[in-house]
């Protein structure tokens, strides 16, 4: 606030006072050892010369503040320096600096893949899944199996969801050649088929089972995994990855992730199920690699016979998909590297059955962000090659690692952008975010929510509803802040306090098609309306 101004006239200044005898008047140089003698031409007595007063408006401190009070006023007369604004509280979640986005591995390049992808049988996800005791105390039997949902899918539009839903509707007439494809992106916890393999075994058990869908050529991080399919690759693949090494050419397939062979003999392989009631039969394999001018040749057998000699080398780089018939029931496919500079992204296996095919494309480490790593031309032919009926996002894991360090005003402006790129390639699919889970820190007995997860829930709330797509609240369905201390407690969240564990991805996945199948009802009764 400005102080008032008196209108009494001043009081008179009182005069300086004398210096006292021993000391040297202000405007004269203090007496130093044999230097009191008076100049010469003048007598001892004389007095001394006067200095004209001193104007305080031009000392140097005067200039200094009035250069710091342009600077802080500066930011305020043009608006792109309004981070700059000193005096202005920044909006909460923005950051005074852009700063690049993190990724775990910044350099250009690959990275060899020494170990053998297996089939990790510490990983399957069980075809039933029985919630600890604790658990069922935590959320009534009518939300964790069937039912309502704890939350519903939120839509602003009315119609994020009807191309999805209008797939589902032909699939569930068994209209020739219908499949209902969802290609779902995420982080860490889609990489292991947490979620996604309940979303997709309760899907395909209503409506069908149309094929596993897409899996990456051998297992790019260490807990990649997939329910109900048999994969094996051996050593001697470089990769690049969207969360580094990158690829110079942005060119990473579907799934982030570019593999190249070494050299003759590395190998991937994939087949249906050996047990369980998912996954047990494949009519179609699809191999998306890349032909460029460096390729080299590959071998594709099927059970164990071979298929094609496929020469990758081109003039310029092209993504290609070399599909293979075969009548459906139990096969697998395998793709061997007859020397190097074989480029492949992926398979991928479905039915020509009525039915649902789920791809579950996690990327460990990955922001929804780094998707945009990708080449857009190229990203978007990928897109368009696996034509879904529904795309999903399942990130926030490492976004709330990154805290507010990535400024969240970046965060949603960035998220928009790839969502963006993803409707401009499938203006005739839905897509839906599904929201961050809880994630909490311990300090001795207490677990604390940290404060960014509500933070993001509400960018992706928001930029949900701007881009059209769906939105499921798993913050709010685990119970909001504080919850994922109870989830661990309960047997329902990980060690970590980030993942869900077993249990707990399954209740998600449960969750996930509760709502969508209230949602589909919902429009299946709205259409029926006259």
């Amino acid at each position: 606030m400005t102080p008032s101004r008196s209108t009494s006239a001043p009081e008179p200044r009182p005069s300086a006072p004398e210096p006292p005898a021993h000391e040297a008047p202000a405007h004269e140089a203090p007496s130093s050892g044999g230097r009191d003698r008076a100049p010469e031409g003048r007598g001892a007595d004389a007095a001394p010369a006067s200095s004209p007063p001193r104007n305080g408006l031009t000392s140097s401190a005067a200039r200094a503040m009035v250069t710091l009070a342009l600077l802080v006023l500066v930011p305020y007369a043009h608006p792109s320096l309004w981070r700059l604004r000193l005096l202005s509280p920044l909006p909460e979640g923005k950051g005074l600096v852009v700063v690049p986005a993190p990724a775990p591995s910044a350099s250009v390049g690959e990275t060899a893949l020494v170990m053998e992808t297996t089939e990790q049988a510490e990983l399957r996800q069980p075809e039933e899944v029985a919630l600890p005791a604790a658990a069922a105390e935590l959320m009534p039997a009518a939300v964790a199996s069937e039912g309502k949902p704890p939350r519903s899918i939120e839509d602003p539009s009315g119609t994020a969801m009807t191309p999805f839903f209008r797939a589902l509707a032909a699939v569930e007439r068994k209209a020739p050649g219908s499949i209902a494809r969802v290609t779902y992106f995420g982080d860490s916890i889609v990489a292991s088929d947490f979620v996604t393999a309940t979303l997709r075994r309760k899907l395909q058990k209503r409506f069908g089972d149309a094929g596993h869908g897409f899996m990456l050529m051998a297992n790019a991080w260490p807990g990649y995994f997939h329910n109900d399919v048999v994969r094996f690759a051996g050593p001697g693949w470089q990769v690049s990855r969207v969360v580094g090494p990158f690829a110079k050419d942005g060119l990473y397939g579907l799934g982030g992730v570019s593999f190249r062979s070494q050299g003759a003999g590395v190998f991937s392989r994939f087949g249906t199920a050996e047990s369980g009631s998912y996954g047990r039969a494949v009519s179609r394999f699809a191999v998306d690699y890349l032909k460029h001018p460096e390729g080299g040749r590959m071998e594709v057998k099927i059970d164990g016979e071979t298929r094609e000699m496929i020469d990758t080398r081109a003039d310029a780089a092209a993504s290609a998909i070399a599909t293979y018939e075969v009548p459906d029931g139990p096969h697998a496919l395998e793709v061997r590297a007859h020397g190097p500079g074989v480029r492949a992204f992926g398979v991928w296996m479905e039915r020509d059955t009525p039915g649902v095919v789920l791809d579950a494309i996690g990327i460990q480490g990955c922001r929804i962000r780094f998707l945009d790593k990708s080449d857009d031309a190229h990203f978007a032919e990928q897109l368009r090659a696996r034509s879904p009926s529904l795309t999903v996002f399942q990130y926030g894991m490492n976004e709330s690692e990154d805290g507010e360090l990535f400024p969240l005003d970046q965060v949603e402006s960035t998220m928009k952008a790839v969502l963006d790129q993803v409707r401009a390639a499938l203006p005739e699919s839905s897509c839906l975010l599904v929201g961050p889970m809880d994630r909490a820190d311990k300090k001795g007995e207490v677990y604390r929510s940290r404060p960014v997860i509500p933070k993001l829930a509400a960018i992706q709330r928001r930029v949900a509803g701007q881009v059209g797509c769906g939105y499921f609240d798993t913050f709010g369905a685990m119970g909001g802040s504080g919850s994922m201390g109870i989830w661990v407690q309960r047997g329902l969240g990980g060690a970590d306090l980030a993942h869900p564990s077993g249990a707990g991805a399954e209740v998600i996945g449960r969750w996930l098609y509760l709502a969508l199948m209230e949602a589909y009802e919902g429009w299946k009764a709205s259409a029926a309306r006259p």
